[in-house]
């Protein structure tokens, strides 16, 4: 089933976004090698694809997971998580309907 992983940056985190940003996109490549991975980015704080100095707001990635246990131990072992990016995240099954 799919899974919607939504999470809030805590305020003043993009340093610590940049530096765990690699860490965190050899996560997700692996969901994609695996077929699992729907879309995943970054919510910019501003209106524009490229925040700057203002950073991101938060984060969304669907993937797909056995069940929503797995999605929350995938979640609760990512690199933005354990650097201390995120102030909340929230794992919910996910119905796609479009495409």
């Amino acid at each position: 089933m799919l899974y919607a992983i939504i999470a809030v940056d805590r305020p003043n985190s993009l340093p610590d976004r940049q530096r765990a940003r690699p860490a965190h996109l050899e996560r997700l490549r692996a969901l994609l090698d695996e077929g699992r991975l729907v879309l995943a980015g970054p919510h910019p704080a501003i209106d524009s694809p490229e925040p700057g100095e203002a950073g991101f707001s938060g984060s969304l990635i669907v993937a797909e997971f056995a069940d929503l246990g797995a999605a929350e131990t995938w979640t609760a072992a990512d690199p933005y998580r354990e650097a201390g990016v995120y102030q909340d995240v929230r794992v919910k099954p996910f119905k796609q309907v479009f495409p």
